[in-house]
C-alpha cells in the first residue's frame, strides 16, 4: 500500500512541476517527465503484483 501512495505523490508532484509558472521550479521543470513515468511505471508494476499475488 506504501508503494502506491508514494507513486501517486510523485505523478502529482511531476504533474505540478510540468504545470508551474513559479520561476523557483524552473531548473526542475526537466525532471516532470522523469516523475510522471516513473511514478506510472512503478503504479502500474505495484497494481499488476498485487492482482497476480490475489490481493487485488
Amino acid at each position: 500500500m506504501f508503494g502506491i501512495v508514494l507513486a501517486v505523490l510523485l505523478l502529482v508532484f511531476g504533474i505540478f512541476l510540468r504545470t508551474t509558472k513559479d520561476p523557483g521550479f524552473a531548473g526542475s521543470k526537466r525532471f516532470s517527465w522523469f516523475f510522471i513515468i516513473g511514478s506510472v511505471l512503478s503504479l502500474i508494476g505495484k497494481l499488476v503484483i498485487m492482482y497476480q499475488k490475489g490481493e487485488l
